[in-house]
Parts: structure tokens; C-alpha cells; sequence
């Protein structure tokens, strides 16, 4: 399924307790504001405050290296049954990038912004696109709290660089991508709930019009033979074989 689809949902995958014992700790470090952090105002997409000065300036955005922070965050990362999944698709021993995602997403009401359509190998640097990243629901997502968004079958699409802005965003403004968007599906997740997704599926995320902060953890893998190109931001940090 994710290789004809490009992505595929495992409900329940992870177990309510160890859910609610990740979303405290997500909680307490962003209560902490404890470093290192992505704000929403670092990225200026569309909803987030112009600046740190601004209202909502340090608004959050993302807890960075997951990997670690907390050892139960680094448990799941590296559990049996994430190994289990990689191995089946990749064929061979998996790797997880340290690099890229390996981040606590936190999605908040008001000032959290909305991410526009993308593929995510757009900053990746990889001998091939083959990445795999794998999105754990800490708590329910849905449309009304900026719940992911995808494109089916859009992994496997050949588009030309004009259907992509300057920042390599898919544009929404063209009648052929227009139409492609119309497609697109947003799963509804509990907490335990988790998506397989390929680097080049298209997806977005909407604002949070809840009253509640969205936390999802997303870790990214590759085949061992897969490696980062040298030189590269995907080879800047020592990954991790388990």
C-alpha cells in the first residue's frame, strides 16, 4: 500500500500509554521552552507572526532532535515494530536520519501556521528519493487542528519544476495542480494512530481552529544503501542503524 499509494495508516500502533507518557513529556518542554526549537516565526508561512517581536512571536513551531531528548521518544524511534515496517519496505536494514524531521511537531491554536503543499525531498540529499517518514498521532487530529493532508499516487508523479514555487512549494495557483489538490484526502487519527509516508507524496497542513496544541512525533528513514550525499545537510549529523 505505501508503495502504490504513497502513504498508509496504521491504527494504534502505539499503545495509550505510552501516547499519554510522550504528549507529557511534550508538554513539559514546551512548557520549558527547552532547547533546541523551531519557532513559527522562524518560517513565515502563511498564519504565523511576522516576527518574535510580534503577538505570538514565540509561538513554537517544532521541539528539534526528538532523537534526544527524551529516552522514550528515542525508544519509539528505534522500536521492533518501526524496524519491522522499514525492513519489509526498504529490503534491507533501515536507517533513521537524524537530519531531517526527528522533531516533536507542535501545532498551536492561533498562531500556529498552515503548510502549504510540498514534497518533502525538496531539501533532502540522498543518492536516491526513497526516505520514509513516519507521523504518530499523540492525540486526535482532524481537519479543525491542522491535521495532514495528502495526495495518493502524487509519490510517483514526474512534475517539471514550473508546477513548484521559488521555495519549492507545489503551486495551488495552476489549474493542473488545481486539480490534482482536489484529490487529496485528510485521514482522521486518534492517539496511537500512525502514517507511512514517501518523501515525494505531496502533502499540507492546516491552521488549528481547536482550542488545544497539537503534538505529533515524526521520525525519517532510509535503506542502508540509500546513504546522504557528502557535503550535504543530510549527512551533517551521524545517523542511527538499530
Amino acid at each position: 500500500m505505501l508503495r502504490e499509494r504513497g502513504f498508509v495508516i496504521v491504527p494504534g500502533l502505539l499503545s495509550p500509554e505510552r501516547c499519554a507518557q510522550m504528549k507529557q513529556v511534550a508538554q513539559r518542554q514546551l512548557l520549558e521552552a527547552a532547547a533546541p526549537l523551531e519557532f513559527e516565526a522562524d518560517l513565515r508561512y502563511p498564519g504565523a507572526p511576522e516576527s518574535k517581536h510580534a503577538p505570538g512571536g514565540h509561538t513554537v513551531r517544532r521541539l528539534l532532535d526528538a532523537y534526544q531528548r527524551d529516552p522514550l521518544f528515542r525508544e519509539w524511534a528505534t522500536a521492533p515494530e518501526i524496524r519491522g515496517w522499514m525492513e519489509l519496505y526498504f529490503g534491507e536494514e533501515p536507517r533513521l536520519s537524524r537530519t531531517h524531521h526527528n522533531c516533536m511537531m507542535t501545532k498551536h491554536p492561533t498562531y500556529g501556521s498552515l503548510t502549504g503543499w510540498h514534497r518533502d525531498v525538496r531539501y533532502w540529499s540522498f543518492e536516491r528519493d526513497d526516505l520514509v517518514s513516519v507521523w504518530v498521532a499523540l492525540g486526535p487530529e482532524t481537519v479543525d487542528n491542522g491535521a495532514l493532508w495528502f495526495v495518493p499516487l502524487s509519490h510517483t508523479a514526474p512534475f517539471t519544476s514550473d508546477r513548484f514555487d521559488q521555495a519549492k512549494f507545489f503551486r495551488s495557483d495552476l489549474p493542473e495542480n488545481q486539480a490534482l489538490i482536489q484529490t487529496a484526502i485528510s485521514p482522521e487519527l486518534q492517539a496511537g494512530d500512525v502514517v507511512f509516508f514517501h518523501c515525494n507524496t505531496l502533502h499540507s497542513a492546516g491552521k488549528n481552529i481547536s482550542d488545544d496544541v497539537k503534538f505529533s512525533l515524526v521520525f525519517t528513514y532510509h535503506g542502508a544503501s540509500n546513504v546522504p550525499l557528502p557535503g550535504s545537510r543530510s549527512a551533517s549529523i551521524p545517523e542511527v542503524a538499530f
